[in-house]
């Protein structure tokens, strides 16, 4: 994909609500020039078709999780303190672009199929989830675990599907408050887990 325009690029997101209330399928590229003020002929000699449109606005999206996600990590705090800081930060994002949050749930199968996405989205937040993790058995805050990636996945999972539903119900008053909000129950889940207690060894299920 090419490097677009700004003002282009700012138009673009006229075509949010529009994939988000009908779905890529039901739109059409003539919507998306009708929705944004974007000549058909300029959409296409920058972006092959719909389906870029989407690649663009979720890549987007995911450049912006990264740079705030990227903040939260990057303190002087410990990895548990950094992480959660992380989670508000992902949501904060989600919350104040509610619109590229529902055309993500509307295509998610397609998203998961871009190969850019999926390095993006690593990027974004697995790989400094990953590091947290281990930075956090450095500094005594968080436990080792036999599976880092799997653990990253999870987190990242969690946050997605809570941001996810907060977004549909619509736009928010507050955004950064109900990122905040939310996050303390996803950190409460993350850090102290369902079980009243650790499962030994040799327990067997019931």
């Amino acid at each position: 994909m090419r490097k677009l325009p700004a003002k282009l690029a700012s138009q673009l997101y006229g075509a949010a609500e529009l994939i988000a209330e009908r779905g890529l399928d039901g739109t059409k590229i003539e919507d998306i020039a009708e929705a944004t003020g974007i000549p058909k002929a300029t959409i296409y000699y920058h972006l092959d078709g719909k389906n870029a449109v989407l690649e663009f606005l979720l890549s987007d999206l995911l450049d912006m999780v990264a740079g705030a996600v990227g903040v939260a990590v990057s303190s002087a705090e410990d990895a548990r303190t950094r992480l959660e800081a992380a989670v508000v930060a992902q949501l904060g994002v989600m919350l104040e672009h509610p619109f590229l949050c529902r055309a993500l749930v509307g295509d998610l199968g397609r998203a998961t199929r871009l190969p850019e996405l999926a390095l993006a989205l690593r990027a974004a937040f697995y790989e400094p989830i990953e590091q947290l993790l281990a930075d956090g058995v450095a500094d005594g805050s968080l436990r080792q675990v036999p599976n880092p990636g799997a653990v990253a996945l999870s987190v990242f999972g969690a946050i997605t599907v809570a941001g996810l539903t907060a977004a549909v119900e619509g736009p928010s008053d507050d955004p950064s408050a109900d990122a905040v909000r939310l996050s303390a129950s996803i950190s409460e889940l993350i850090f102290d887990g369902l079980a009243t207690r650790p499962r030994r060894a040799d327990d067997k299920p019931q």
